[in-house]
């Protein structure tokens, strides 16, 4: 894996990761009992469980920011990835945005440092054909045939944040990394 940043910065809050607020500050204390692999699962979960994935239930809003993702109950991979890095960041653990592309289509992840190795997780949310897990030890993935983009993001890319805040509905994200 390549990173964009220093280290520190997969624990800093931006645009659309905004550990600070009330809202992700109160999960994130609501998720944190036991050691970091514990805490890591329970927010995995708590994102891929409780927030649907936009296109899958038709949901025309198309939150971008973590905060709004989990007021919102709802948003694009992408939008979930931000919402899982910004619980992790606010339980102080390093987590990072990697990305899929896939037939010119853009699909959101994570990457998390846990038990001191760095792991891919997929929060998308299950459906048929897809079952994604929480793991400590190996790469889970929603779509593991397909390309992963080498660079964990400490932030959104510009473009990507770009697009998703243009979305006036849900839609699949062209492939917008530099």
């Amino acid at each position: 894996m390549d990173f964009d940043a220093d280290p520190w910065d997969y624990l800093a809050a931006s645009e659309a990761i905004d550990i600070e607020h009330p809202l992700v500050q109160s999960i994130a204390s609501e998720l944190r009992t036991g050691d970091d692999v514990a805490y890591a699962h329970a927010a995995f979960d708590h994102v891929r469980d409780r927030i649907p994935h936009s296109m899958d239930t038709g949901d025309t809003r198309v939150p971008w920011r973590a905060s709004d993702v989990l007021d919102q109950r709802t948003g694009l991979c992408c939008a979930k990835a931000h919402a899982y890095v910004a619980l992790l960041r606010a339980g102080g653990i390093q987590a990072g945005l990697c990305y899929q592309q896939s037939s010119g289509v853009l699909h959101g992840l994570t990457a998390v440092l846990v038990d001191d190795r760095w792991v891919l997780l997929d929060p998308r949310g299950n459906k048929p054909g897809v079952d994604v897990r929480f793991s400590a030890s190996e790469d889970r993935l929603a779509y593991p045939g397909d390309p992963v983009h080498p660079t964990v993001y400490a932030a959104p890319p510009t473009s990507v944040l770009d697009g998703l805040k243009a979305m006036s509905r849900p839609a699949a994200l062209p492939a917008l990394l530099p």
